[in-house]
């Protein structure tokens, strides 16, 4: 028995079509209906042999090649769950996953592709992404994937070759792009940075997008050349394993989905995810309370309302205008 067994084949592509229904009724793909199409066609549970769920007992090991046959069932239904699936631990830190579908679907719609556009995803995780956007680009020379962990890369690789797909998977940084494979007309990122790599905005076209978690966000850059850029954050929350590599330190963690706040500030702060997010965009720049205080002036701000500049070798992040008033540095 095994992920290619007919029963198991026939199970996957009614869950497929069944994730794919769940999406549609979020309305994520309006005006855009290839991605639609690339979620039908591409097998995720491919991409993920096993995968860790959360259970009573820590994490629980689900597994395609399991001989119960009841728990090769759990396997491939949680497959096509609109969830995150954990897919690589050690020492209990998470160190790969497969990001939530719906999340993907909004990501892939917001770098808005074009046909024959270049694009180099930074976080090959499980290769499912990379196979999404080969789907959708009908050439999987135009897709470049990058990841730090060679066992994350190799195995990507065989994901995709299963999938029938083959685009170019790279072991290295990605903070620091592939110069090789440049320039590109489109860059996501599906891991969590700190700031924007000078890397990315050398190695891709003037009027390219740049699409990147930072901050429990989603930044939607436009490039204008090698040295700037600027874009707004999608009204989206987004949490992310971090990028491992070169890449600064922002000297702690910014509160998640339940992250702590500091004491003194009232106690909604605590209840407030959007002021959370603020509060992990401004770490180091604004006091908490400066912070609070900006955001409670301001009309409680949503993520939609900020956005960051990349100015040369300064990387500035903004609420409502670049110029100003509210501005303020990132690493």
């Amino acid at each position: 028995m095994g992920v290619h067994d007919t029963g198991i084949e026939a199970l996957a592509a009614a869950a497929r079509a069944a994730l794919v229904r769940e999406i549609d009724a979020e309305r994520v793909w309006d005006g855009d209906p290839v991605w639609r199409e690339a979620f039908a066609a591409v097998p995720r549970h491919l991409f993920v042999p096993y995968y860790h769920v959360v259970g009573e007992r820590g994490y629980e090991r689900r597994w395609g090649e399991s001989p119960d046959p009841e728990a090769r069932e759990r396997w491939v239904r949680g497959a096509y769950a609109d969830a995150p699936l954990a897919t690589r631990l050690r020492d209990g830190e998470l160190l790969s996953s497969s990001s939530q579908p719906s999340l993907m679907a909004r990501m892939l719609v917001a770098l808005r592709v074009t046909d024959g556009d270049r694009v180099l995803e930074v976080g090959a995780g499980t290769g499912y992404n990379a196979a999404l956007l080969a789907h959708r680009l009908g050439a999987d020379d135009l897709v470049t994937t990058v990841d730090l962990e060679p066992e994350i890369t190799e195995s990507a690789r065989r994901h995709l070759a299963a999938a029938g797909h083959r685009p170019v998977v790279v072991t290295g940084d990605g903070a620091r792009g592939v110069p090789e494979r440049a320039p590109f007309d489109r860059i996501i990122a599906t891991c969590e940075l700190p700031t924007v790599p000078r890397a990315w905005l050398a190695q891709c076209r003037p009027g390219g997008r740049v699409l990147t978690p930072l901050a429990t966000g989603l930044l939607a850059l436009t490039v204008r050349d090698g040295e700037h850029a600027e874009g707004r954050f999608l009204s989206t929350p987004a949490f992310f394993v971090p990028l491992r590599g070169d890449v600064p330190s922002r000297g702690g963690d910014g509160p998640g989905p339940g992250g702590a706040v500091p004491a003194g500030l009232p106690g909604r702060a605590r209840e407030q995810e959007p002021f959370r997010f603020l509060l992990a965009l401004s770490r180091g720049a604004l006091d908490p309370r400066e912070a609070y205080a900006l955001w409670r002036r301001e009309g409680e701000p949503g993520r939609g309302r900020y956005g960051v500049t990349v100015d040369g070798g300064r990387v500035r992040a903004w609420l409502d205008d670049p110029a100003g008033p509210y501005v303020w540095p990132l690493p």
